[in-house]
């Protein structure tokens, strides 16, 4: 009905008198004011049915199920060169049954690299191969409920002959009573034998990266409560649907130092990010092997490489860029070697997207559900079995090597 109003008075026979200047202008905003109400009437109606939302947050449509695990959940990965996928299934935060280190096929776990060598294990986690096609597994040493110390240690493993190397035994001062060994990288261009890098999240306050010649079986502590390596003071993330501050004492949801690491393409560069940060460090190999290179000389190596988001895991295509977990977008992204950022997959079941590995044209992700912790919950098993582990066709799938 409001429609016609202004027509019937444009319609009007009657001479109408000329308004003032400042009443013209008066009459010009109540008509103008009108219609915009008149327009924004007919935009909510129209809004009602299609209401913006965001565009394909839900699932980026590339992320498929491989497998479920009704009992344990998967945290490392690794693809050895012969094909055959192997699994870590730590029991540092829940005790299961039967093996800790597997290969896996849809819908079969096989103990790796034998079933005799499981009790050689303690909660295997984070695991690499090398240039060499050797595999190489942290342990963290602790399982779940148990009062002994942690025993943490790396251990090299033949995927040809299927058997334990050798273990390293990770020690005092490298580690300390309140280490957590996360993740580990190995690089074959420095050392007789080559060096890893372990990141070293730490339970409490005390995070660093660890340095192994592993001709010598000698460990160092280095960067410790630097910056690069810790976590952000007052940071606030969000997990699985809850936002949670950081708190040394009392987490409410999964906190730490430096997590996932990552060797560039040609082993020069190595990358690191604390969990409780949204940054990206990197320092080159050179230095960082170097058994003579003091604190000072490692600090100022130290590259801030800028935000990149909440991420645990981190691989290396072969053209050089880094695929990343994103925790708070449940998502993995790409940087590209110039360090622009693009989104490969998102998807609601991601709920802490962990460790990947290139298969094929394709990336395998163990998926956890650490947020869902009893220690997060006030002593409350929150999560949902089965677990499961996806695969992701990459937006800009990377080239086999």
């Amino acid at each position: 009905m409001l429609t016609h109003r202004p027509e019937a008075q444009l319609a009007s026979p009657q001479p109408q008198p000329q308004p003032q200047p400042h009443r013209r202008r008066l009459g010009v905003w109540a008509r103008t004011g009108l219609m915009t109400g008149l327009l924004c009437a007919s935009v909510s109606g129209m809004a009602l049915a299609e209401d913006s939302t965001v565009h394909n947050w839900t699932t980026s449509g590339n992320v498929t199920v491989a497998d479920r695990f009704p009992t344990v959940q998967a945290s490392g990965i690794a693809r050895l060169p012969d094909g055959r996928i192997v699994l870590s299934l730590p029991t540092s935060a829940q005790r299961h049954k039967g093996p800790v280190l597997v290969t896996w096929a849809p819908g079969h776990l096989t103990p790796f690299p034998s079933a005799a060598a499981q009790s050689k294990i303690i909660s295997p986690l984070g695991m690499t191969v090398d240039a060499n096609g050797q595999l190489w597994l942290l342990d963290e040493g602790v399982r779940a409920g148990s009062k002994a110390r942690a025993k943490p240690a790396l251990l090299h493993m033949d995927p040809k002959t299927n058997r334990i190397i050798r273990r390293y035994a990770l020690t005092a001062p490298a580690v300390r009573p309140d280490s957590h060994v996360n993740d580990v990288r190995v690089d074959l261009t420095h050392g007789s034998a080559g060096t890893a890098f372990i990141s070293d999240t730490s339970q409490t306050t005390h995070p660093a990266l660890l340095v192994v010649d592993l001709a010598s079986g000698q460990a160092r502590r280095i960067l410790e409560e630097t910056v690069s390596v810790s976590p952000v003071p007052g940071f606030v993330m969000e997990a699985d649907g809850r936002l949670g501050r950081y708190d040394a004492e009392h987490p409410t949801v999964p906190q730490g130092g430096v997590d996932g690491v990552a060797l560039s393409a040609d082993s020069t560069r190595l990358y690191w990010s604390p969990l409780s940060s949204r940054r990206l460090y990197s320092a080159p190999t050179a230095v960082l092997a170097d058994p003579n290179a003091t604190e000072a000389t490692l600090e100022v190596a130290v590259k801030d490489e800028g935000e990149v988001g909440i991420m645990d895991g981190m691989i290396t295509a072969p053209d050089g860029s880094l695929y990343v977990t994103d925790i708070e977008r449940h998502a993995v992204v790409r940087r590209a070697p110039d360090g622009s950022l693009s989104l490969v997959a998102q998807d609601a079941r991601l709920i802490a997207p962990d460790s990947m590995a290139f298969d094929g044209n394709s990336i395998l992700l163990t998926v956890g559900q650490w947020a869902r912790l009893p220690d997060f919950h006030n002593g409350k098993d929150m999560q949902e079995r089965p677990y499961i582990l996806v695969r992701i066709t990459p937006l800009e799938a990377p080239t086999q090597p």
